[in-house]
């Protein structure tokens, strides 16, 4: 299969829950899973510590309603694997190439990641703000069952949970605007403090994420659209092994 890119419209309008697009493929994977291709979508791909969203699409001038279970990209290619509710040969045949679909995800599951996800860049500017800005942020795993972000670095762990909980929700309390813009790699430099991860081409525009008056970190993931609305979090543990520091955090209802 020869797809171009899939249109990501949660890039530029994060907090949209519904949608249209165009079917351009609906298929069986080598997995036994049934797959729809679109041209565009809203459904945010698991990828950078963030589980998949989750929801329906249904198809325009029929009663087809396809159960969006999972979400994954491939070379820019978003897979929305699932069911169709009902299933039968008949309504499948419907499901043509060129068919207009109507979107929809799942806002507690899109509202539940996005919170964790804002909450684990939220530890990123406290470990600014308690003096550990010099560790180099690693990877995040923003699902609900036991979420962390990784430092590269050992930390003193003496005192630090108790520092980056108070910090974490004093910022929460304080609330901020949550923005992501994709911006010309210079100006996302500057926005950035002044440099950008070597994983970033220098000719690509990257997509800048802000909380607040804070310096900005490329994400490609969803958000909450202020800071109080991750509520509270809770710094669970801190565990450092092999020079990476983990630091685990549960928020708040």
């Amino acid at each position: 299969m020869d797809f171009s890119p899939t249109k990501l419209l949660y890039y530029d309008h994060m907090f949209l829950l519904q949608s249209s697009a165009t079917l351009l493929s609906f298929f069986k994977g080598d997995d036994g899973r049934r797959a729809l291709i679109l041209d565009s979508t809203i459904f945010h791909p698991q990828g950078g510590g963030q589980p998949s969203d989750t929801g329906f699409i249904a198809i325009s001038e029929s009663d087809i309603k396809f159960i969006v279970q999972d979400v994954r990209s491939k070379d820019g290619v978003v897979f929305h694997f699932g069911v169709v509710e009902d299933s039968n040969e008949e309504l499948e045949s419907k499901l043509e190439k060129g068919k207009e679909v109507s979107l929809q995800v799942d806002e507690s599951r899109r509202k539940l990641n996005s919170r964790l996800h804002s909450a684990g860049h939220l530890l990123d500017i406290c470990m600014q703000n308690v003096g550990l800005g010099n560790l180099e942020p690693g990877k995040g795993y923003h699902f609900p069952d036991g979420p962390f972000v990784e430092y590269k670095g050992v930390v003193p762990q003496n005192e630090l949970q108790g520092k980056l909980e108070l910090d974490a929700n004093a910022l929460i309390s304080r609330g901020g605007k949550v923005t992501a813009t994709v911006l010309p790699y210079a100006e996302a430099v500057e926005l950035c403090g002044g440099c950008l991860p070597d994983y970033i081409p220098q000719s690509s525009n990257p997509r800048i994420l802000k909380f607040g008056n804070n310096p900005g970190c490329p994400c490609g993931g969803t958000h909450v659209s202020d800071i109080s609305e991750i509520i509270s979090m809770k710094v669970t543990q801190i565990r450092t092994k092999k020079g990476v520091t983990k630091i685990y955090y549960t928020i708040g209802s």
